[in-house]
């Protein structure tokens, strides 16, 4: 399987407030680590087939993040913040999953993955509730 590459889109960091660029540059910081992780496991992968699984965990990681900061929005608007900052990372944990599935040859793997996931914990769930 090939090294993936991944990135904060242009439009994400267009969208945070004219700051000192700290979020700007926790992004790329953040980005540059997952895209590190993933092709260090990559490398380090026996076959494509785990390469998948530990690309699919990040995936699941990324979509729990993207529910976690998507929470956050309305929050903060209670308390009269602006919830801006919780909408560009809740958008780049979504456009990094997008790039994941975008990586040639990974979007079958991963949806093969998630389908074993999905199949394997449901064989699992109706033998916790046998009688």
């Amino acid at each position: 399987m090939d090294d993936v590459s991944l990135g904060v889109p242009q439009p994400i960091l267009d969208a945070l407030p004219d700051d000192d660029g700290n979020a700007a540059n926790d992004m790329h910081r953040a980005v540059e680590g997952l895209e590190t992780r993933i092709n260090r496991a990559i490398d380090d992968a026996g076959d494509d087939a785990e390469a998948a699984g530990f690309v699919m965990d990040v995936v699941e990681h990324l979509e729990e993040r993207a529910e976690r900061y998507d929470e956050f929005i309305p929050e903060l608007r209670a308390w009269g913040q602006s919830p801006i900052y919780a909408i560009a990372w809740r958008n780049l944990q979504a456009d990094l999953i997008a790039q994941l599935y975008d990586h040639e040859g990974l979007a079958d793997r991963l949806d093969h993955e998630r389908n074993y996931r999905i199949v394997e914990d449901g064989i699992r769930l109706s033998d916790v509730f046998k009688d």
